[in-house]
């Protein structure tokens, strides 16, 4: 299955809002391009495919102007560069194909070997990281608020997981199924942090852009999977608004329905159930995650309890010791759904 590309980006909007209406410029600007690029999401092919088996990426530089995709700066095998975002975007492509290869046997985010493509250094302040379908988008940030995006290795995972479940179960991104969408992203995101620190659950910080946040800004990141709502409580950002449990789910019209929002529940979920398990999270906690997701049983419209299930299945299906599947069961009951 190939869902229609969906503009995604790390930054929720209701932040930017927020910014915007306290009148800080690169944040409006930056809505209004995130705008442009979803409304023009459809207009551009797919990258070249490369071997099936060969990571093969291609970085360019927008050089702070708007138009896509820049000029290439470097290409897979090249040394390192001056430009750290360069450097920085090229091995966050590669830790993302390497988990998801070496752990997954996944051929790149569409298991048919699709060439990861990245621009830096995009729009003037530019405030979001964004996968549009097809490429990897990140702004400089404005320094007062946000900085550098391509520094977090976990929101390159995250946003390169989008095309994983774009190429797989084309989750809706709205309402819950947008929320599960939000939600896998920042739990591969994690993942492919953790892999690349070689970090065990209980040694990660579950933190989704940990050190995005410039100095100054009350917060550690922008989403914390630990603990849901904590990530941030600062007079320009506001408060952190994501639940825990669905007895705080939010109902909203904004955000395509609150997927930015919610996705916290389900993250929960996925926190309770690595560290309940023990080691390394992309082993166990993260196989059932990725069977659930790519075992094309899952609908587009999937709502919390049926990814609940579907992962409840994955974890029968993988592993004979049902002590692994209960733990899955208690771990998505700890946030009040019931996959029975």
């Amino acid at each position: 299955m190939t869902a229609e590309p969906t503009l995604c980006a790390i930054v929720p909007p209701y932040v930017l809002d927020r910014l915007a209406e306290d009148g800080h410029e690169p944040a409006a600007r930056s809505l209004a391009l995130d705008a442009a690029h979803r409304a023009a999401r459809l207009t551009a092919a797919l990258p070249d495919r490369a071997a099936a088996d060969r990571l093969e990426r291609v970085i360019s530089d927008a050089a702070h102007r708007e138009r896509l995709p820049g000029r290439t700066v470097r290409r897979e095998g090249e040394g390192a560069v001056p430009d750290q975002s360069v450097n920085h975007a090229y091995d966050g492509l590669g830790a993302t194909w390497t988990l998801f290869s070496a752990v997954y046997g996944r051929h790149s985010i569409d298991d048919r070997g699709l060439r990861l493509d990245a621009t830096v250094h995009y729009g003037q302040d530019y405030d979001n990281a964004f996968w549009d379908g097809r490429r990897m988008v990140f702004g400089d940030g404005d320094g007062e608020v946000f900085g550098d995006f391509t520094a977090c290795i976990d929101v390159i995972g995250h946003e390169l997981a989008h095309g994983v479940t774009q190429f797989t179960a084309g989750l809706e991104y709205r309402d819950q199924p947008g929320a599960l969408n939000e939600s896998v992203s920042d739990v591969f995101g994690s993942l492919v942090k953790q892999h690349a620190l070689a970090q065990d659950a209980a040694e990660a910080d579950w933190l989704i852009g940990a050190g995005l946040l410039a100095p100054g800004v009350q917060g550690a990141a922008l989403r914390s999977m630990k603990e849901p709502g904590t990530a941030y409580d600062d007079p320009r950002l506001g408060k952190d608004p994501q639940p825990a449990h669905m007895r705080d789910y939010v109902r909203t019209g904004q955000d395509n329905g609150g997927v930015h929002i919610n996705s916290g529940i389900p993250n929960h979920a996925f926190y309770l159930l690595a560290t309940a398990l023990g080691g390394r999270s992309w082993e166990r906690a993260g196989q059932i995650w990725y069977d659930a997701l790519t075992g094309r049983r899952l609908p587009a419209d999937a709502d919390f309890t049926a990814f609940a299930r579907a992962t409840v299945a994955a974890a029968k299906a993988r592993y004979p010791e049902p002590e692994v599947a209960d733990t899955v069961t208690a771990s998505w009951a700890k946030v009040g759904i019931s996959p029975t």
